[in-house]
């Protein structure tokens, strides 16, 4: 694997800037990783020529001295992201076609500081999923294995394919999207860093909407001072989104000092789960010693409602999902199965565009929506939802960040879980909470389980405090002294 794959995007930055190498040559170095790693099925489109085309520009505004804040860092962007002129559909059959002649926010941000598309990243569909096994395009396969073991492993999900890539060494960074936990949880299961924002950070327009209460964009990078930097990128203001929240974007990378001294960590027994893994236990309890030991105050904090978390987050969550996509009907664009009766049509275009989990969540969510039903469910679970969002606001005057483990287990084998849709929802467990808050959140890799796989910590913040919880996890980066790469990347592609 060559040298530049294994940079930062803080270290390829520099690296550009010093003109140890060119745009064009790190666009090369990506292009040729990704094309070795296709068996991952990582990407679902490849943007290749578009890719040393940007470079080629980078290359000259760097000579100019005009570089952008990621000027020539070549990112993989998650198929939510509608991207101008090419294929986006959310990796469903629904959208196959779907070429959007607009460019999100979030992207058109991050091509204003100079990032290159490597392609469009695979993801479950429509976000829906926590293994990235129910994209239309097929599974992504995760880069790590179980030590002497050769079953392919989920990658998480939503934002699987993105994670995979960065993972790979196939981009130096992705995009993803977190509604309950789709960066987080991934981040996890493949060693990274992932971040999710305070729900109205980055802006939603132009990200195809799955739950539009929750959904909210943020980066998976190999490090935390390069999640500071895609962030940076990504966030800001935006009138065309009416939940984009006009506050100042600061230098988060500028405040990584790694210091914590006097920092008060909240410990959650709530998410002390009966029958937890040992090892997930130990790793909280190892990174809480972490913390102590360097002067930060361990506070031990109550958050009663979390138990009510998941179910609360299954009644909300498809409830907008079934208003957001009765949009695709055949009418418009995507898919259409044709029929000379109109509501034959809509039936047979839905039917055969969405996939099973998709078709679930449909389901439920018209369910709870329903005359009879509405007060029952969806509107005690958005009562529901604000005391869960109550909690962390009375723990939040005692602590400045909230340390939890970020999922109940390390990455699972392809297939193990996906008879059972409520063992596939449990993975969301730790991550839910804070995406019901509204709160900012991030995974940072700690360690290995004892087959050889990452496990993350979650550190969650106050609302539009990420810098202060970048900086916690640029504390527990530096404990973990995490070093360790998929055997993929020894063994080559799959």
């Amino acid at each position: 694997m060559s040298a530049l794959t294994d940079l930062t995007i803080a270290a390829a930055r520099a690296g550009l800037e010093s003109r140890e190498f060119s745009a064009r040559e790190l666009t090369e170095a990506h292009i040729k990783a990704a094309e070795a790693g296709r068996g991952l099925n990582a990407l679902v489109v490849e943007t290749f020529d578009q890719a040393r085309e940007r470079a080629d520009a980078s290359d000259k505004r760097l000579a100019a001295g005009e570089g952008g804040m990621l000027e020539g860092v070549p990112l993989a962007i998650k198929d939510l992201f509608c991207t101008r002129g090419v294929h986006s559909t959310a990796c469903s059959h629904v959208l196959d076609g779907f070429e959007p002649p607009y460019e999100s926010t979030v992207t058109e941000n991050l091509w204003r500081e100079g990032a290159v598309m490597l392609g469009k990243a695979n993801m479950d569909e429509f976000a829906m999923g926590s293994a990235n096994v129910t994209s239309y395009y097929g599974n992504v396969i995760n880069p790590w294995r179980r030590a002497g073991d050769d079953k392919p492993l989920v990658p998480g999900g939503s934002s699987g394919g993105s994670a995979a890539a960065v993972a790979a060494r196939m981009a130096l960074g992705a995009t993803g999207t977190d509604t309950g936990g789709s960066i987080r949880q991934p981040a996890a299961f493949c060693g990274l860093v992932g971040l999710k924002p305070t729900y109205g950070r980055c802006s939603r327009w132009g990200i195809i909407a799955f739950a539009s209460s929750l959904d909210q964009a943020g980066p998976l990078t190999r490090g935390v001072e390069d999640a500071a930097l895609m962030l940076g990128a990504m966030a800001g203001y935006d009138a065309k989104d009416s939940t984009s929240v006009d506050v100042v974007v600061p230098d988060y990378a500028a405040a990584l000092n790694g210091e914590v001294k006097g920092l008060r960590v909240g410990v959650p027994a709530e998410y002390r789960l009966e029958g937890m893994p040992e090892e997930i236990e130990a790793l909280w309890r190892r990174g809480i010693d972490w913390f102590k030991a360097a002067g930060a105050e361990i506070v031990d904090i109550a958050l009663p409602h979390t138990k009510y978390s998941l179910p609360t987050y299954y009644i909300v969550a498809p409830a907008e999902c079934s208003s957001n996509l009765a949009r695709y009907d055949g009418v418009r664009y995507g898919l259409r199965e044709a029929d000379d009766d109109l509501t034959q049509m809509y039936e047979r275009t839905r039917a055969a565009g969405f996939g099973a989990e998709v078709q679930r969540r449909i389901m439920i969510g018209t369910y709870v929506l329903s005359a009879g039903y509405y007060d029952a469910y969806y509107l005690k679970a958005q009562k529901l939802r604000t005391l869960i969002a109550d909690d962390f606001r009375t723990a939040f005057e005692s602590v400045d960040v909230v340390l939890t483990p970020t999922a109940p287990s390390p990455a699972f084998a392809i297939g193990e879980k996906m008879d059972d849709p409520i063992a596939m929802y449990l993975n969301d467990v730790f991550t839910v909470p804070a995406s019901l808050a509204g709160l900012p959140g991030i995974s940072v890799p700690a360690g290995l389980s004892a087959e050889g796989l990452p496990l993350g910590l979650q550190l969650l913040g106050q609302p539009f405090d990420e810098a202060r919880m970048l900086n916690a996890a640029r504390f527990l980066e530096i404990a973990a002294e995490f070093t360790a790469k998929p055997a993929w990347l020894n063994e080559g592609a799959p």
